[in-house]
């Protein structure tokens, strides 16, 4: 897939774990990691801006396009 999701390198920037920013951001664990795995069809944008808010960062941050 050419979307690649940096979710972890964010929360390894910013030394907090998934737990603590599901919470934050009020998804479930099991959906967060199914969003940082790159499994995820679709992002709402609210999602995302509660995750770049959480993280302090940027959409692209978080998420890169790479042709195949």
């Amino acid at each position: 897939m050419p979307i690649i999701v940096n979710l972890d390198v964010m929360l390894a920037k910013r030394k907090m774990r998934s737990k603590e920013l599901a919470e934050i951001i009020g998804i479930t664990t099991a959906n967060l990691s199914i969003l940082k795995s790159g499994k995820a069809k679709a992002v709402r944008f609210s999602t995302l801006e509660a995750i770049c808010e959480a993280l302090d960062c940027q959409p692209s941050d978080i998420l890169e396009y790479q042709k195949e």
